[in-house]
This record gives structure tokens, sequence and C-alpha cells, in this order.
């Protein structure tokens, strides 16, 4: 009976672990696989990254507070009120004579309307002038938010395709290799050949094996970093139809369409002139500190004095009204003068910065220009290598069946048509990438 009860719970164990498997093939075959190409990439990531969202958020926020500066210049209105119970006037002597200045046990109401214009405000315009500002600032910044995306995504994508292009390099070594063991051991099972052919083939595959893993590993990787920056979620695979070789022929018509815009377009350089704008209109304001400004005020007053019940409608009301114009010409202020002083040092600390960016960036641009014209001369030899090599593997697979050549040959030549291939896709990798780098320090826009 033991024995029946143990062979039915195992029976029951193994259908629910089946039943779990089936339904983790299942999850796995459910996930969506979205086709990219680098367009694509780049319009999902621009259209759904957060850091995108916030820089246009910034814009509208400098928008607004560009509203609130010139809605200083429109007039204020205000409407108050007193309630005011007497208990006990004061009292007043005068010239031997007393009186009261009020009347014991009364309410006083009154109710107040006040309108104020400025009239004549420096500060407010300036300021008004620093929004301005400040909005093409905040779309400047916007601006080299979505260039330094577009140039993470783009490098992603290419480093995806080198993963991608680098496996299936050495996934054709691997097969490459696995096809001459097959022939070795063939040929020593037939006793054709030693057991060194044998041991140092079958040695070529187990060393090409870890290298066709960790190329796997490094496609999954590139993957996930790429999904990480244009925001899709764990519930999607993505899957890139491309591979560097495609990029050959762009890499040679862009080498001849290489004109030099120079840092008018530099994302950099311009918010630092928006900068030292900004400053500089800052300076305007501080110099407004040192103007007359003028206002108007109107005021009506309609009140109620001394009344001893608490019926307001009872209350004999009367109105009183007045204009007001108010001038002020400031005469002395020793902050002022502090403050224009150190405005005028962080503008020249500004400029200096400016010149020290400007260089960098100009040696920057050399950097990106060389690269590219090295890796285009490199790719041009790593082809012509790539293609010597593949000979290499014939000639040498030929001698090694006429029992000419050694097995030492034979992985040798292997080796080096990996190698050839590989060197001659990361050259253009490295071409591709210094070009991203290139763009957004020139403030190409996509």
């Amino acid at each position: 009976m033991n024995k029946q009860l143990n062979s039915l719970g195992k029976k029951m164990m193994l259908t629910v672990a089946l039943a779990c498997a089936i339904g983790s093939v299942q999850a796995q075959t459910t996930q969506e696989t979205l086709t990219l190409t680098l367009d694509k990439a780049l319009e999902i990531a621009l259209s759904d990254n957060p850091t995108i969202k916030v820089a246009e958020e910034e814009i509208a926020l400098k928008k607004v507070a560009n509203k609130e500066a010139w809605q200083n210049l429109l007039p204020e209105a205000s409407i108050g009120g007193t309630w005011n119970h007497t208990i006990t006037a004061a009292e007043m002597n005068l010239g031997g004579q007393s009186f009261k200045m009020g009347q014991d046990n009364s309410n006083t109401v009154s109710g107040t309307l006040n309108v104020s214009l400025p009239l004549f405000a420096p500060s407010v315009y300036k300021a008004m002038s620093m929004t301005k500002t400040d909005i093409e600032l905040a779309v400047e910044k916007s601006r080299a938010s979505k260039q330094d995306l577009v140039n993470q995504v783009t490098k992603a994508y290419y480093q995806l395709m080198l993963a991608q292009d680098s496996y299936e390099v050495l996934q054709k070594s691997y097969k490459l290799a696995e096809d001459n063991f097959n022939v070795v051991n063939a040929k020593f099972q037939q006793g054709a050949v030693s057991e060194f052919d044998k041991i140092s083939a079958e040695v070529q595959v187990r060393s090409v094996k870890p290298n066709v893993i960790s190329a796997g590993n490094a496609v999954t990787l590139s993957k996930l970093q790429l999904k990480v920056l244009m925001g899709v979620t764990e519930d999607f695979d993505i899957k890139i139809d491309d591979n560097l070789a495609k990029y050959e022929s762009e890499l040679f018509a862009n080498q001849l369409n290489t004109l030099d815009e120079g840092l008018v377009n530099n994302t950099t350089m311009k918010q630092l002139d928006l900068n030292l704008k900004l400053l500089g209109q800052n300076l305007k304001t501080l110099k407004t500190n040192f103007m007359p400004t003028l206002g108007m005020n109107f005021s009506y007053q309609y009140q109620s004095l001394y009344n001893d019940n608490w019926n307001v409608f009872n209350y004999n009301w009367g109105g009183s009204s007045s204009l007001m114009f108010t001038l002020n010409i400031p005469i002395y202020k020793a902050s002022n003068f502090t403050k224009l002083k150190s405005m005028r040092i962080q503008m020249n600390q500004l400029r200096e910065n400016r010149t020290n960016t400007e260089r960098q960036l100009n040696m920057q641009v050399t950097s990106y220009k060389n690269n590219m014209a090295a890796s285009s001369e490199q790719v041009v030899s790593n082809k012509e290598n790539v293609m010597q090599a593949q000979k290499a593997v014939e000639i040498a697979g030929k001698r090694y069946e006429v029992g000419k050549g050694t097995v030492l040959e034979l992985n040798s030549s292997q080796v080096s048509l990996t190698q050839a291939e590989l060197t001659y896709n990361q050259s253009i990798y490295d071409y591709l990438v210094a070009k991203a780098d290139l763009d957004q320090v020139l403030g190409r826009n996509y």
C-alpha cells in the first residue's frame, strides 16, 4: 500500500513539474520580438525616453515664467475691509480742553478698493528679455539631451551589430574546426594520420568553444543595453537584421562628403553663448537699481463712523477716493556697485571657459576625423586580409588532404581567418562610432 502511495505521489509531482515546464515554455514563446533598424530604434528612444520628456517639461516651465514676467506690467487690484468696535475712545487734552477721539461703544466699518499700476519699471522690462533667453537655453538643453540620446542609442546599435557579427564569425570558426576534426578523426581511425594530428584538431575545437559562449553573452548584454536606452520593457525581445558589412559603401561615401561646418551647431558652445547672454542681461538688470521707478495707485474707500448698533444696513455710509503717484529715485546703495563688479567677474570667467571649451572641442573633432580616416584605410586592408585568409584556409585544407600539409598549418590558417574577419568588423565599427561622436560634437541633428 505504501509503495502504491509513493508511486502515486511521484506521478503527481512529475505531472506538476511537466505542467510548470510547459507553462514556462509557453510564456517564453509569447514574448514579442521587435525587429529594429537604426532609424526605428532612434524613433522609439526619442518618443519614450524619460530624459527627453523632462527636457520638454523644462521648456514649458520657462514659457510659464516668461508669461509671469510680462504680467508684472498689468494693474493689480485688491479689495479689503475692516470692522472696528471702540470700547473706550481715546481722549486728548489740548490747550486745557479735552475731547475724545471717537465715541465709546461704537462701530466703524470701512471697505477699500486699491488699484496699482507700474508706469515705469526698468527691472521688469529687463526680466522679460531674460525669460526669453531662458526659453532659448531650455530649448538648446532639450536639443542637447536628444543629441546625447541619439549618440548613445546609435553606438549601442552598432555595438549589438558588432557582437552579432563576431558571434557569427566564431560560430563559423567553430563549425569549421568541428568539420576538420571529423576529417582528421576519420583518417586517424584508418591509420592515415598520427594521434598528434587528432589531438591538435580536438584542441582547436575546444579552444574556440569558450569564445563562442562569450560572444553569445556579449550579444545578450548588448541587447539589454539597447533596450534600456530605448525604454523597451522586458516583455519585448529585440532583433536587428543588419550587419557591419552593409555599412562599408556608406563609409567611403561619407569620406567623399566631408564638409567642415565647424562648431557653429555645437550644443555646448551654443549653451555657453546663451549663458553669456543671460549674464549680460542680468548685468543690465542690476544697472536698473540706479534708475528711478514710477507707479500709480488709485484708492476708493466706503465707510461708516461711530455707529452705536450692529445693524450695518442702518449705518450712514460715505465714500472717498484718491489717486497717488509714487516716484522712487535711488541715490546711494553700496551693494549695487558690488553686485555689478561680481557680475562682470562671472562674465570674464565664462568667456575664458568658452575659449578653453572651444579648443577642446576642436581637438575632439580632429581626433574623430583622424580615427575615421585611419579606420577607412584599415577596412580596405582588412578586407584584403579576409580574402587572403580564406584562400589560405582552402590551400591548407587541400594540402592536408593530399598529405603535403600538417594539421598545424590547417589550424593556423583557420585562426588567421577568424582573426581577419573579426578585425575587419572591428574596423568598420570603429569608423561608425567615431562618426557618431563627430556628429554629436558638430551638432548634427538626427
